[in-house]
């Protein structure tokens, strides 16, 4: 069987999970207790919170026990299973396992997991760590397959829109528990309270549209990303995948492919 497990259930792991299964891979997504995904109207991670999430007409569905994915599964779904330090991949011996965690390091993903391993972003390096890497970062080489060394180095500057980088990121102020005012979807101005972490505000610097925002209750570090403003204001790209989760899938969609058709479905390293 053409399974495929990756490991993250974020925006950009979920256009990842989002191309595979229309290409006809049977996907399996493992996932930490409490994600915290911002575009939780584009994360499979949602289902952890709330049993189950559909995404452009593809669902994700919670499950408890292992043995329940491949029922999930024939309905035409894909299971979300929790299972952080990934002790599954031995179980269940997939074809290919996806780093897609996004923690800019290795949380232990490592090439002999699956015939085909693939790490997106930095922290990876390829043929060392995981057999590809699939670049993450905005510009000219996004959703390009490395066959050989690093991806660039995060450089800790979120990504310009119309302009505006750091402005349209929220941040925790302090540690505490996150409280919003305003959920993924609705119009805010610059200066209105989005949301609280303990007893400090936090503040929209600019107007736009919430395209992003952490679940509420979690507990948060100091400088956390809580949430995003998009000052396009278009409500539409907030429930639908972004072009960077999508060239980042289709990236990982030709590396699989590739390795498939080099190497042979089943090969052993």
């Amino acid at each position: 069987m053409n399974l495929v497990i990756v490991r993250g259930g974020g925006d950009i792991a979920s256009g990842i999970i989002y191309r595979l299964y229309k290409a006809g891979f049977k996907i399996l997504v493992l996932e930490i207790e409490k994600p915290l995904s911002i575009r939780r109207t584009v994360s499979f991670s949602e289902a952890v919170y709330e049993g189950e999430v559909e995404i452009e007409g593809v669902k994700g569905i919670l499950i408890n026990n292992l043995d329940n994915i491949w029922e999930v599964m024939e309905e035409g779904n894909i299971p979300i299973y929790i299972d952080p330090k990934g002790e599954s991949i031995d179980i269940l011996k997939p074809m290919a396992v996806v780093d897609s965690i996004l923690a800019k390091k290795n949380l232990g993903t490592h090439r002999k997991m699956a015939p085909i391993t693939i790490g997106i972003g930095p922290g990876f390096e390829a043929t060392v760590d995981v057999d590809l890497v699939v670049e993450s970062q905005r510009g000219h080489n996004l959703g390009k397959v490395i066959e050989k060394g690093f991806a660039a180095e995060d450089t800790g500057i979120p990504g310009a829109t119309l302009g505006y980088r750091e402005e349209r990121v929220l941040r925790a102020k302090g540690d505490g528990i996150f409280k919003a005012n305003y959920k993924i979807g609705d119009r805010v101005k610059k200066g209105d309270v989005i949301g609280t972490v303990g007893d400090v505000e936090i503040v929209a610097e600019i107007d736009g549209i919430i395209r992003g925002i952490l679940k509420e209750g979690l507990y948060v570090k100091n400088g956390l990303k809580i949430g995003d403003i998009d000052p396009r204001g278009d409500v539409e790209n907030v429930f639908t995948i972004s072009d960077k989760a999508r060239a980042v899938g289709g990236g990982v969609l030709e590396g699989i492919l590739y390795l498939k058709q080099r190497e042979g479905v089943g090969y052993v390293k």
